[in-house]
């Protein structure tokens, strides 16, 4: 017989079952940006790429944890479940977000055990202080991934594309294949803003 019994972790497994359920908002909180079939994104949809773009670019990050990699990109985003996302555009214009979103995080996971708790919140302070090379990466790649999810979308009429040619520039200079992925995005990103500069043109087309 296993050592644990159901009623001995009933009273955690509330917990961590409260804690899922407040997350669950995640799968409609909308972000600024939208898919190609016209929907906008969640979310929880972005953590899922962004998750997967670490996951398939592992094999070129010699020497990085891949699992804290990952950790660190599935809890980027959770405090949103309370809060909501803001623009990148707006974001420089609101200095205290990183400050709401951590209350947020330390507020949305007091259902689960201390230990736990503990955990997600120090990952959450590593990555927003970059304060490892899996943190680095994890930021880079979340802004890569916004801007991937930006060229590829339908966006709405008057989206400025262009704006993407400076977001998150900090975060993706200094390892070589963040550089790469961002050349080849920034030129997605030009030509989205000559398709939108052309009218008729239709998203996608173009040299």
């Amino acid at each position: 017989m296993s050592e644990f019994s159901a009623p001995s972790l009933g009273a955690e497994f509330q917990g961590t079952l409260a804690f899922l359920r407040a997350a669950e908002s995640l799968k409609y909180m909308t972000r600024t940006s939208w898919t190609s079939d016209g929907s906008q994104e969640t979310v929880a949809a972005h953590t899922w790429r962004l998750c997967l773009m670490a996951l398939v670019l592992s094999p070129h990050f010699p020497g990085i944890d891949v699992g804290k990699l990952l950790r660190l990109c599935l809890v980027h985003d959770l405090g949103e479940a309370i809060s909501g996302d803001i623009s990148a555009a707006l974001q420089a214009s609101l200095p205290n977000k990183a400050a709401q979103e951590r209350a947020d995080l330390v507020q949305l996971v007091q259902p689960l055990p201390e230990g736990v708790r503990a955990d997600l919140v120090a990952l959450w302070d590593e990555y927003d202080a970059a304060a490892s090379p899996e943190a680095k990466l994890a930021k880079g790649l979340d802004k890569l991934e916004t801007i991937l999810q930006h060229n590829q979308g339908v966006m709405p009429a008057g989206f400025d594309f262009l704006f993407n040619i400076e977001y998150g520039a900090a975060y993706t200079r200094d390892h070589p294949v963040l550089v790469a992925l961002r050349h080849l995005m920034d030129a997605d990103t030009r030509q989205r803003a000559r398709e939108q500069a052309e009218p008729g043109t239709a998203v996608g087309e173009g040299s």
